[in-house]
């Protein structure tokens, strides 16, 4: 694919990232347990204007990478429009366990709630043992294409460069 068009700016870079964010409904989900074994898997996700949240159970190696490692890399699928979050991660349920045994915080009703409504699946009424996890992105990268790699960076250090 032959690129013709001139590189997008910084601002607008910003506001294909926070639309893909309100738009999409899964999300690259990369963490890696303590030995470094990766885990890649796509989950549900909604954007409430500042975290990404997603649920998945803690049983489960991601569960377990996101709760262990408090850190994760987030994606959108589409190659020719790519978005890289990298973020820290939070557990939250009162019910599970989270971090060394102690229970996760309690679910803000906000956010279950957006969650349910963009989803249609609510994981607090499952059998299971979901948690929430909430992503605050530390550093976002957005390009098309080999042309747009500089100026990749739309936020360092968990504020937007633009």
């Amino acid at each position: 694919m032959k690129i013709t068009e001139p590189p997008r700016s910084p601002a607008q870079r910003k506001r294909d990232v926070l639309a893909r964010l309100e738009r999409e409904l899964d999300i690259w989900v990369a963490t890696a347990d303590g030995d470094g074994l990766p885990c890649l898997v796509a989950l549900w996700f909604v954007w409430d204007g500042e975290s990404v949240w997603m649920s998945t159970r803690v049983t489960n190696p991601t569960g377990r990478n996101l709760r262990d490692g408090g850190r994760t890399r987030l994606a959108f699928g589409d190659t020719q429009d790519v978005v890289l979050v990298d973020g820290d991660v939070e557990c939250f349920d009162g019910d599970v366990e989270c971090f060394d045994g102690q229970e996760g915080r309690d679910l803000p009703a906000a956010a279950a709630a957006a969650f349910v409504a963009k989803t249609g699946w609510d994981p607090t009424r499952t059998g299971a043992a979901y948690a929430f996890f909430r992503v605050r992105p530390r550093a976002v990268q957005a390009w098309h294409g080999e042309h747009e790699l500089r100026g990749r960076h739309v936020m360092r250090d968990g504020v937007w460069a633009v």
